[in-house]
């Protein structure tokens, strides 16, 4: 096909008209702004996924957010671009999620549970870890201070 203009002279023919993104890119990105995508959770939204995983990265770069797929593990999420300290030029863009201080006991349980869920993975003989509310209570009683009230 001939692309010429009303003088006569012919047009690039390189230069393409981007088409309509597809119905599923709103979807997929409303689903990612929101939390986590599991492949078990939802087999269809995860097949869009890894189709459309250059227009969604590319979309979210817009908004200063990098796409995280970790195909082999079945999960996908946005997290925030680390801002360059040598670049002052561009500004500081906000957080998506607000960042809130733990308290100490919360702080507490988290580090102690990755520390057990570390010593499980390095004995490597089941596949899940479960423990029971008891022992929670005793991972955690070693380290805060006595009281009289055991409800607490």
């Amino acid at each position: 096909m001939d692309m010429t203009d009303m003088d006569g002279e012919e047009q690039p023919a390189d230069v393409a008209i981007s088409p309509d993104p597809p119905a599923d890119l709103p979807v997929l990105l409303i689903t990612l702004l929101k939390g986590v995508i599991y492949r078990d959770d939802d087999e269809r939204l995860w097949g869009m996924l890894l189709n459309l995983q250059t227009r969604v990265r590319d979309y979210v770069t817009v908004l200063g957010l990098d796409l995280v797929l970790d195909e082999a593990e079945g999960y996908a999420f946005l997290k925030s671009r680390t801002e360059s300290a040598d670049n002052e030029a561009t500004p500081k863009l906000p957080r998506l999620v607000a960042r809130r201080p733990l308290s100490f006991p919360v702080s507490l349980l988290l580090a102690l549970l990755r520390k057990k869920l570390a010593e499980f993975d390095a004995s490597g003989s089941d596949t899940r870890l479960i423990l029971t509310r008891d022992d929670i209570v005793e991972l955690v009683r070693v380290f805060l201070p006595d009281s009289s009230n055991e409800t607490a």
